[in-house]
C-alpha cells in the first residue's frame, strides 16, 4: 500500500487501521442492511418491561475520557448509616434499541468490540445509538439498569439490588479534571462546581478506595503498564503521551467491578448462566517465581496473588522507573484474559488479578457485546422470562467474543506502531536514553523514555539485561510496517 503524494498523514494510518481490521476479520463499516435498519430506529422508547423506576432527579453524573462520546454508566451515592454508603451504578439499557438477532446485533455480535485507533474509532454499534439513544449524554432522559448496592465498613457489600429506571446525567466529566482535583493537584472541575456534585463525588472516592482496598487486601494485583496514546493536531500524529491512573479512574474502576460482582452474584442466584471475563492461574507461574528470584525476591513455588501483589508494591518502590516493564513481563506470563460462561450448579472460575470470584462485564454495553448479552440476561431474570440463551449458544459466544478481542487488540497495537514510527520519521538520526525491554533469541528491543515507544535495536545489542539503561540512535523507520529501528551507542 505505497503512499501516494496526497496522501496526508492521517490518511496513511486510517488506510493502515483499515487494512489491519480487514486482516484480522473485522468489519471497518456498517453493511447496508444494517444501514436501513437503523434508519428505521428513533427514540426515546418505550422501555417498560415491568416497573421503571423515576430517577431523573438524583444527582447522577458520569467520568470517562476527555474525548468520550459513548457514555455507559452513571453513579451516585447517598448515605444509609455511619458506616454504610449507598452506591447506585446505571448502565445504558443499550439492549432496548439493539435487538437479539436484528441487523445492529449481527453486526455487533460480529466485531464484538469497538476499536480504537490515532485517527479512527471502528464502532461496534453505529454512532446514531453509541453516541446517540443508547449514551447516557448530558442532559437527556435515559433508560438504564441500576445496580444499587449498600458498601459497609471495609469496602463489604452488604447487599445488593437491580432495577430499570429512568435517569438524567446532570455532569458529563473526566478524568483527567476529577482525578487531577481528588488528589489535591487541580481546582474544582467547573462542571463540578455547577452541578453542586463536590461532595457527591468525594463521598463516593472514599467507597471507591474502600473497595480497592478490600481487594488488595485480598490480593488483587495493581500493576502499571504504560499504555500511550497518540496526539494528533491537524490530522498529525504530534506526540506519545503516556496514560497513568488517578484516583477519578480509580473510582469507576472499583465502582465497575463491585457492580460487576453484583450482576454475576444476581445472576446465579436465579438459575441463570453468567458471562465471565476471566483471568485463569497464571500460565507460566514457574517464570514468574524466576523472574523475582532475578530481582533478590521470593516467592512461592504455586500461584499466590498475595504474595504477587506484596512483591509487586516492593518492586514499584524500589524502581518506579522500571516497575511499568516489569509489570507488563507479569501480565505476559499471567495469560491474556478470556471470556467463559458460568454455568448454574457449576463450580466458580474467578479473577486471578482481580482477586473475585464472581465477574461479569456489564457495564459498557455501547462498546462490549458480552456486556449486551449480559444486559439481556439481566433483563430476562428481572421479568421473570427464561435466558435469552442457550447453553450451547453462550459458551460459542464467548469463544467467538474472545477471539474478537484478541484480534482488535492486534489492530490497535498494530496502528499504534504505525502512529509511533510515523511520529519518529523526521527524527531518523536522533539519539534516546532507552530502557531494555526483551532480550531474546528473537532479537532485542529497548523502550525510549519519551516519546514512550518501543524498537528493536540493531547493533550493540550483546551483553545487554532486560531493565539496563542504554542510549541508543534511532536509524530507520517503517511507517506501513510499525517497524521501528535503533544502535546502541555511548552514553
Amino acid at each position: 500500500m505505497p503512499k501516494t503524494p496526497l496522501q496526508t498523514p492521517e490518511m496513511q494510518l486510517t488506510a493502515i487501521a483499515r487494512e489491519a481490521m480487514t486482516e484480522y476479520g473485522l468489519l471497518h463499516a456498517f453493511p447496508a442492511d444494517v444501514v436501513r435498519e437503523l434508519n428505521q430506529i428513533s427514540g426515546p422508547v418505550d422501555a417498560s418491561d415491568g416497573e421503571v423506576r423515576d430517577l431523573r432527579e438524583l444527582p447522577w453524573c458520569s467520568i470517562d475520557n476527555d474525548d468520550s462520546r459513548d457514555l455507559d454508566q452513571l453513579s451516585v451515592s447517598q448515605p444509609v448509616s455511619k458506616d454504610s454508603t449507598r452506591i447506585l451504578i446505571a448502565i445504558a439499557d443499550v439492549d432496548s434499541h439493539v435487538r437479539k438477532g436484528s441487523k445492529v446485533d449481527g453486526r455487533a455480535k460480529h466485531n464484538t468490540t469497538s476499536v480504537y485507533c490515532p485517527t479512527v474509532i471502528f464502532n461496534m454499534l453505529p454512532e446514531k445509538l453509541s453516541y446517540g439513544l443508547t449514551s447516557l449524554n448530558e442532559g437527556e432522559d435515559r433508560f438504564a439498569i441500576v445496580t444499587d448496592m449498600e458498601v459497609g465498613r471495609g469496602g463489604v457489600v452488604k447487599a445488593s439490588s437491580h432495577y430499570r429506571a429512568r435517569v438524567k446525567n446532570k455532569a458529563k466529566l473526566t478524568y483527567s479534571a476529577v482525578g487531577a482535583w481528588l488528589e489535591g493537584r487541580g481546582a474544582v472541575p467547573e462542571k463540578v462546581a455547577a452541578a453542586g456534585l463536590q461532595e457527591q463525588l468525594i463521598a463516593q472516592d472514599k467507597v471507591a478506595q474502600k473497595l480497592r482496598a478490600r481487594r488488595v487486601e485480598e490480593g488483587a494485583l495493581d500493576l502499571e503498564t504504560i499504555e500511550a496514546r497518540a496526539v494528533l493536531a491537524n490530522g498529525k500524529v504530534v506526540d506519545l503521551q503516556a496514560s497513568r491512573k488517578n484516583r477519578a479512574h480509580e473510582l469507576i474502576e472499583d465502582f465497575m467491578i463491585a457492580a460487576n460482582g453484583a450482576t454475576a452474584r444476581f445472576l446465579m442466584s436465579k438459575g441463570f448462566p453468567t458471562f465471565r471475563r476471566v483471568v485463569r492461574e497464571p500460565e507460566r507461574w514457574l517464570r514468574i517465581v524466576a523472574l523475582a528470584r532475578e530481582l533478590d525476591e521470593r516467592l512461592p513455588e504455586f500461584p499466590d496473588s498475595k504474595a504477587l501483589e506484596a512483591f509487586l508494591i516492593r518492586r514499584r518502590e524500589a524502581d518506579p522507573l522500571r516497575f511499568p516493564d516489569l509489570s507488563l513481563s507479569i501480565v505476559k506470563l499471567m495469560g491474556r484474559g478470556e471470556y467463559a460462561v458460568q454455568l448454574p450448579g457449576k463450580p466458580g472460575i474467578g479473577h486471578f488479578g482481580l482477586a473475585v470470584r464472581d465477574y461479569s462485564h456489564s457495564t459498557a454495553p455501547n462498546r462490549r457485546y458480552p456486556d449486551i448479552i449480559t444486559q439481556r440476561l439481566l433483563k430476562a431474570a428481572l421479568a421473570g422470562r427464561p435466558s435469552p440463551y442457550g447453553n450451547d449458544e453462550i459458551v460459542s459466544l464467548a469463544q467467538h467474543c474472545s477471539d474478537q478481542e484478541n484480534a482488535a487488540n492486534k489492530v490497535e497495537r498494530r496502528v499504534y506502531k504505525s502512529a509511533a514510527a510515523q511520529l519518529l520519521l523526521p527524527h531518523v538520526g536522533k539519539s534516546f536514553d532507552a530502557l531494555v525491554t526483551g532480550a531474546s533469541n528473537k532479537g532485542t528491543w529497548v523502550r525510549v523514555l519519551h516519546p514512550p515507544v518501543e524498537g528493536r535495536l540493531t547493533t550493540g545489542f550483546r551483553k545487554l539485561e532486560v531493565g539496563q539503561l542504554v542510549r541508543v540512535r534511532l536509524v530507520s523507520v517503517d511507517v506501513e510496517r510499525g517497524f521501528i529501528d535503533f544502535e546502541k551507542v555511548k552514553r
